[in-house]
């Protein structure tokens, strides 16, 4: 993000030290501009030994695949966020079993995240695309396309790590 005026006051926005570090704040109000991580949720979905991932409809990283996975409403919960995501990319109802990771994410163009990614299972409905996603389908651990996210693929790797067992 580029700031460049005080939300609170409108004045232009100065570079300070502030706890340490660089920081945007405003002269006239002494308002800070915090840069902080965008919460997103993400849910691996195994099945028959195969993990579900969505084909990206839109940029960035358009044509590649994810985890069903999506930023965070004011309104909702992370876990409520984790569902809502996997019904509008996949149209399947899933619960949640567990949490897998939480993940910094680095190499989203449009904001550093902090991805909390769950475990899940079907509870109903059929796979089909919806939302930003182009296509929905399993794949098994040899034949994974190419993912959009480091920590995607992180993800997927633990998934199928845990699912395997010790």
């Amino acid at each position: 993000m580029d700031y460049k005026f005080c939300s609170q006051c409108g004045s232009k926005l100065e570079e300070k030290l502030v706890d340490d570090k660089t920081r945007l704040q405003c002269p006239a109000c002494g308002f800070v501009q915090y840069f902080n991580p965008v919460p997103a949720a993400a849910v691996t979905i195994i099945q028959d030994s195969q993990i579900l991932l969505v084909q990206r409809a839109f940029e960035p990283r358009k044509g590649l695949w994810s985890l069903p996975a999506g930023f965070l409403e004011a309104d909702e919960t992370v876990e409520e966020c984790a569902i809502r995501e996997v019904k509008e990319e996949t149209n399947l109802d899933v619960e949640l079993t567990g949490l897998l990771n939480v993940y910094s994410v680095f190499d989203d163009p449009r904001y550093i995240c902090l991805l909390v990614v769950y475990t899940g299972k079907i509870l109903g409905s059929e796979l089909k695309c919806g939302d930003d996603a182009s296509d929905a389908r399993f794949f098994s651990p040899s034949a994974l396309p190419q993912i959009a996210w480091r920590v995607h693929r992180l993800a997927v790797e633990l998934a199928f790590q845990r699912e395997q067992g010790p």
